[in-house]
């Protein structure tokens, strides 16, 4: 039996489509955002008020949990749901980000999953003076806790059978996320392992009974080079077995689209695509209109957390002077419990206080903003009007 069931609704444009994505925890409507939740919570809010929001989903992080509280204490709470009382479906990502975070990227505060520049490819992955964290080689990656230093090796047999503890719906093939400052010939390096590892995290994976409770996605890489993401999602479409498919590694703003076009193109129609670790607005268009089905991302609740909050008009920054006597919701039209209780002023009283209340009210209108968006995304697929959406949104978002 397969866990994860895929049926497209509607398709409009070239790969805009909207679905359904069945989970043995319940079913999403896409496209829609998975929360990050990365230990098992997501900051600040509880379940109870993720649902209100409207979130259909969370993601936990399997290096996270691994090392606190443990992934068999995990499994000795009968999982993750139980164990944070989530009963929606949950996703786990195969700790290869962590690889990227503690290897490649350590030390350089500028390094993210976007390229700054376009002379990315000629910077060297190394912070000169950093000791990395974590050490790559063909089997595995050896890296130290960040919690205690203690040294730890993670395989793709590893990464699977953790997340076969954390007993979530969709879990990730073990991958190597590259810096968009790696150059081609370590990208060809490292994909050449994220597929020999997707084939291992399939083997074990198959091999054992969570197989029939839990569906595998592999995760495509190749950075910004187009015949490496191509020669990728073709490996991994010739894969039997894989629930779906994660689309993972490094971009640029401006060739997001593009990049992920092209691998839409050659993935199955009948399989979820997933978007791992971006999700702006803007973001969520994009990739929208290329063909994906859901996304992950800490921007809404880390930007909610530090002041920063969407609007239709673009994002303002709640420390600013002139929220202080602002007897307004922050958006007048949002039907989020923050908008509906609670003023600009009081916001900025309670994030100049460092009030805990400030991450919370917070944090439901950023999520409530993007779950809202993506529910607007997905009416507007059905009713074969997304370009015409995307157009106005962007025209209002963009211009403040």
């Amino acid at each position: 039996m397969n866990p994860i069931n895929f049926q497209v609704a509607k398709t409009t444009g070239r790969l805009a489509r909207a679905g359904v994505l069945a989970t043995p925890h319940g079913e999403m409507l896409t496209p829609t955002l998975t929360v990050v939740g990365t230990k098992g919570t997501v900051k600040a809010l509880t379940p109870e008020q993720l649902r209100a929001v409207g979130v259909q989903a969370v993601l936990a992080n399997t290096y996270h949990l691994y090392l606190e509280p443990g992934d068999e204490q995990v499994a000795a709470a009968g999982g993750l749901h139980q164990f944070m009382n989530w009963a929606g479906p949950i996703y786990t990502d195969s700790g290869g980000f962590q690889v990227f975070s503690l290897g490649a990227a350590y030390g350089e505060g500028g390094v993210t999953k976007f390229a700054a520049t376009g002379e990315q490819n000629a910077k060297t992955m190394a912070a000169e003076g950093v000791v990395k964290l974590a050490r790559i080689d063909d089997d595995g990656v050896t890296f130290k806790s960040h919690l205690d230093g203690s040294e730890h090796r993670l395989t793709p047999e590893k990464s699977i059978a953790i997340q076969h503890n954390l007993k979530a719906d969709v879990i990730f093939a073990f991958d190597e996320c590259t810096s968009p400052q790696a150059d081609y010939r370590y990208q060809v390096e490292a994909l050449e392992r994220t597929h020999s590892w997707a084939k291992r995290s399939l083997a074990y994976h198959q091999a054992s009974s969570p197989a029939e409770e839990q569906g595998l996605f592999g995760i495509i890489q190749g950075g910004r080079f187009e015949d490496l993401r191509r020669r990728s999602a073709e490996t991994l479409s010739a894969m039997t077995g894989l629930a779906g498919f994660g689309i993972g590694g490094s971009f640029s703003k401006a060739d997001l689209g593009a990049s992920i076009e092209i691998v839409s193109e050659i993935l199955p129609r009948d399989k979820p695509r997933h978007l791992l670790g971006i999700g702006e607005p803007e973001d969520l268009l994009a990739g929208v209109a290329a063909g994906i089905d859901t996304f992950d991302c800490v921007a809404p609740t880390r930007m909610a957390r530090n002041g920063t909050l969407y609007t239709r008009q673009g994002k303002i920054n709640i420390f600013n002077n002139r929220y202080r006597s602002a007897l307004r919701p922050i958006e007048e039209e949002c039907d989020c419990y923050t908008c509906r209780h609670y003023t600009q002023a009081y916001l900025a009283h309670l994030f100049r206080s460092k009030e805990m209340l400030a991450a919370t009210l917070a944090s439901i209108h950023n999520l409530r903003f993007i779950v809202r968006l993506l529910e607007e995304i997905r009416q507007a697929i059905l009713d074969n009007n997304f370009s015409t959406f995307q157009t106005a949104f962007l025209t209002d978002y963009c211009r403040h």
